[in-house]
């Protein structure tokens, strides 16, 4: 374990961590996750037969659009000005989506639950436009890959 958690204040009451005194620095963050689903319902996907239309097209936008907001979305985090979000769907195997979001800006602060965000919402809206042919989809492995920058240094999962 790498240091004491932060969200809490001296009385043990949730607050939100002054980040005023540290220092701008350049910082990004990457994120994972996986959708298993049945193999006819990657082959729906691969041919762009869904109902819904393009799933990993609509999927990328929302992991972008669920980043930056996701100051809205989890209580205490800081509002962001993200200079970059990109998220990246790739069918792997016959039954299994990987989305990848990187996350990076200049600031006082990181960006790893940016891009947990990003991948989990493209991951549920993945579910969402193909649910109707396969309800037991799977989203697995939601984690961060890799961040850079700030006080704690660099973490790259192996």
């Amino acid at each position: 374990m790498t240091g004491s958690l932060t969200h809490f204040d001296a009385t043990g009451a949730a607050a939100m961590v002054d980040v005023g005194a540290k220092a701008e620095t350049h910082r990004s963050a990457t994120a994972k996750a996986c959708v298993v689903m049945l193999p006819e319902t990657l082959a729906l996907i691969r041919a762009g037969d869904a109902r819904k239309g393009d799933v990993l097209g609509v999927a990328r936008l929302a992991g972008i659009m669920a980043a930056k907001r996701t100051a809205e979305l989890i209580p205490l985090c800081h509002p962001l000005a993200i200079t970059s979000v990109t998220v990246d769907l790739a069918p792997v195997g016959d039954d299994t989506v990987e989305i990848t979001a990187t996350v990076r800006l200049t600031g006082r602060t990181g960006v790893e639950m940016e891009a947990l965000t990003a991948v989990s919402v493209a991951a549920l809206t993945v579910y969402d436009m193909v649910k109707a042919v396969d309800r037991g989809m799977r989203i697995e492995g939601v984690r961060v890959v890799a961040k850079s920058g700030g006080k704690s240094g660099d973490f790259q999962q192996e």
